[in-house]
């Protein structure tokens, strides 16, 4: 049976004890379940590139499957991205499918992306995109 980590990213809410976390075990965790992936652990990281990476690294060497949480949208100061790259030992990379996703989602709304919204087009270089119909969750592997 295959095995997986979550990884929760950017809920500083959670290390700092204002908030728990309930969607962690109750969605992600049934989903795996479901698809007879066993969990081995999750994790709370904060919002720093050099934790979220080593913390992505240390799942892989388990060999486990590393599913980092984090809302991945266009914020600037959303180092996810960035993250998982490092951890893998790439660069990232704009993928022009992605844009023409993002706008198509947004487009649903009556609204143009803004420039910020870029980001979300913004991926570890040769990921392999995931096409969420809910365009709620943006998945690369």
């Amino acid at each position: 049976m295959p095995a997986a980590e979550i990884i929760t990213i950017r809920l500083p809410e959670i290390l700092l004890g204002e908030i728990v976390d309930t969607n962690t075990l109750r969605h992600v965790a049934l989903a795996l379940r479901n698809l007879g992936v066993d969990l081995y652990r999750t994790s709370t990281i904060g919002d720093n590139v050099d934790r979220i990476a080593s913390a992505i690294r240390e799942a892989m060497r388990a060999l486990r499957l590393s599913l980092p949480r984090a809302g991945l949208g266009p914020t600037v100061d959303d180092p996810t991205r960035e993250a998982v790259a490092r951890s893998a030992g790439l660069d990232t990379e704009f993928r022009e499918d992605l844009w023409q996703q993002v706008v198509e989602t947004i487009s649903r709304y009556g609204r143009q992306p803004a420039e910020n919204q870029k980001r979300q087009a913004v991926v570890p270089r040769g990921a392999i995109s995931v096409r969420n119909p809910s365009a709620q969750l943006q998945l690369y592997c």
